[in-house]
């Protein structure tokens, strides 16, 4: 991948953040389930701490041509299944969605997947291990979105099941 691609990569990427925490934003005000709204809230600040280092790579490339040797590119990694969990154990177990919250939480779904595989074949496709390294966090991340999300989507259809498959219940007989 040459200078030119990655740059565009990079714009790609930048676009990208900014339209999935605008998405987020504004489910987040809109849903009145609490879970939902502490999910999207979490995940924008996710997505705006990407698009924040995103940016900074990008315009340190713009005047290097190289990855930049002194930029700080960690990010700080998500807590989303930590705000799950928490929620969960306190929350209503017969707190109700509506329909555009399941909508909404399946396009996030579809974000975060698609948003794992693009920085995946990011780190595929460079050689310098810094970069790698930087592209499969952001994979990773993206990745543990989609999986949350995943979770909040089976709670949100059934809030019974998902407790007693979370909370490993069984019927002992005694």
């Amino acid at each position: 991948m040459d200078t030119k691609e990655r740059l565009n990569a990079l714009e790609v990427a930048l676009n990208n953040e900014m339209k999935e925490r605008e998405f987020y934003l504004k489910n987040a005000e809109r849903t009145k389930n609490a879970l939902g709204k502490a999910m999207f809230k979490q995940i924008a600040d996710d997505e705006l701490e990407h698009y924040e280092r995103l940016k900074q790579l990008k315009i340190e490339w713009e005047k290097k041509g190289i990855w930049p040797e002194t930029l700080p590119l960690i990010v700080k990694e998500t807590d989303i299944k930590e705000i799950l969990t928490k929620f969960l154990q306190k929350v209503d177990q017969t707190a109700a969605s509506d329909d555009d919250d399941l909508q909404a939480i399946r396009t996030a779904i579809d974000f975060e997947q698609k948003g794992a595989e693009f920085y995946r074949r990011l780190r595929d496709a460079v050689t310098d291990k810094k970069e790698k390294d930087f592209f499969d966090l952001l994979a990773t991340i993206e990745y543990e979105h989609y999986l949350s999300l995943k979770d909040v989507e089976e709670y949100f259809l059934s809030p019974a099941d998902w407790y007693r498959a979370h909370e490993h219940h069984s019927l002992d007989g005694a």
